[in-house]
């Protein structure tokens, strides 16, 4: 979610200390009317021209790089030549520091009318379901009917529907085919296999050489997955761990003999590759760490930092441990709209609009990922623009998700150099650690985090 475009000039808050925008108002003469829209979710938007009795300021934000502030930006200029009464003033910029600024624009009821956030924000600023309107209120404006029932759940809390999922993603297992094919075996397709292929890689390419290279983050999603597909549970069920130190101990113990078999370098060897993400590690880019297990929406950043005409696919999803599905998915990214908003009603317009109207769909495509919408996916199928790499695997890892990611999971306590994921494989990964020990405090740590967020 990092990325290289800086953000742009910030505006201040008069009264408040909060960071407003990452981007100037953008002005658009008003033009005719543009009757594109084909479809019933196009009509429905279409019949809620009549809300707005005067001219509307609307303010949008979001992040992103270059090519997502361009797409969307056009389909702003092109919503406001729909409804030339309303006016939207964008506020973009880069993923840096942008959940601190948006922390500060919600607590001071400064926050845009509409914003994209991550689906779990909802939990963080709206736990009594207030934080952002309820869009169940406007669905004479918004169709929900594109949307499975399942991702509208998550995004409601105590009955209000919070935000619109945007798109999903979900956990893969990649590869680089051409160092399996220096080892001379394929692509493993188990974990097992990954087993065997440590072997393989230290015997016939050395020691530097690793079936797979994951940060503690990663490592705590590869223990999950082997846990909830061999004992058949959710991860967390009622606020709290739903594993006994026992089965948790094992889970990390798995992890330890990944990296005792070589399938894994030790955390202290990735340490020492001075590489602050996994795309740019050198020995990901030369082909000596050969796979990871990443979000189907970042595969590009690995495959195109790949030096040379090395060859990079999507594996298969292993089934040792039991039939269960056990990946993980969740919904990337959402569009909300204030609690605090002066114009709802047409804060939900741009929403129904860049969402479902065809042709914003068609100008925004898959900059935010594969969309969740089923008949944004129909008319990018249509465009040839709903294929490759990240649209196959994200149709994987929706098939074999069998769990909803917690949406504490990737709390700041938890993710990150500074979390308690790094704390625990760390500690295995340098001082072997006993796992029960590292259990017992995953466990409490983790049951610490649910219930401060109650």
């Amino acid at each position: 979610m990092r990325k290289t475009m800086r953000c742009l000039p910030v505006i201040l808050a008069a009264a408040v200390l909060a960071l407003t925008a990452c981007g100037g108002a953008k002005e658009t003469k008003p033009a005719g009317d543009n009757n594109s829209a084909g479809t019933t979710a196009g009509t429905q938007a279409e019949n809620t021209e009549a809300a707005s009795g005067g001219d509307v300021v609307l303010k949008m934000s979001w992040w992103g790089g270059d090519t997502r502030h361009e797409a969307t930006l056009k389909a702003i200029e092109a919503f406001e030549k729909k409804y030339p009464n309303i006016k939207v003033e964008p506020q973009y910029g880069a993923w840096g520091g942008w959940l601190d600024q948006l922390s500060v624009q919600m607590a001071g009821g400064t926050e845009p009318d509409v914003m994209q956030i991550n689906w779990n924000w909802i939990y963080e600023f709206s736990k009594d379901g207030n934080g952002y309107a309820d869009l169940n209120q406007y669905k004479d404006i918004i169709d929900l009917s594109q949307y499975p029932e399942n991702l509208l759940e998550e995004m409601t809390i105590d009955g209000k529907l919070l935000g619109i999922p945007v798109s999903t993603t979900g956990k893969v297992f990649y590869w680089n085919k051409s160092t399996f094919d220096k080892a001379g075996i394929p692509v493993p397709s188990s974990f097992k296999e990954m087993i065997d292929a440590g072997k393989v890689f230290q015997e016939k390419l050395g020691d530097d050489y690793y079936p797979m290279a994951l940060t503690p983050d990663e490592q705590a999603l590869i223990m999950t997955y082997y846990l909830q597909q061999k004992y058949d549970k959710p991860w967390i069920a009622d606020g709290k761990v739903n594993f006994s130190v026992d089965e948790v101990a094992d889970g990390i113990a798995f992890i330890r003999m990944l990296e005792d078999n070589h399938v894994l370098p030790s955390q202290k060897k990735l340490a020492g590759d001075g590489a602050d993400t996994m795309d740019k590690n050198p020995n990901w880019m030369n082909g000596k760490y050969a796979g990871f297990y990443e979000w189907d929406s970042s595969q590009a950043r690995f495959a195109n930092s790949l030096e040379g005409d090395q060859e990079f696919v999507m594996g298969e999803y292993p089934y040792d441990y039991g039939e269960t599905k056990a990946g993980t998915a969740k919904i990337s990214m959402a569009f909300a709209v204030s609690a605090h908003s002066k114009n709802p009603k047409e804060a939900a317009m741009l929403v129904e609009y860049l969402l479902n109207d065809p042709e914003a769909i068609k100008i925004m495509g898959l900059e935010r990922g594969i969309v969740a919408n089923e008949s944004a996916q129909k008319i990018l199928s249509d465009a040839g623009l709903l294929e490759g790499l990240t649209f196959e695997s994200n149709k994987a890892a929706m098939a074999n998700a069998g769990f909803a990611l917690d949406p504490y999971f990737e709390d700041s306590k938890l993710k990150g150099s500074t979390g308690l994921y790094y704390e625990v494989f760390e500690d295995l990964s340098y001082d072997n650690v006993d796992p029960k020990e590292l259990a017992v405090q995953l466990i409490d740590g983790i049951n610490e985090v649910q219930d401060s967020n109650k």
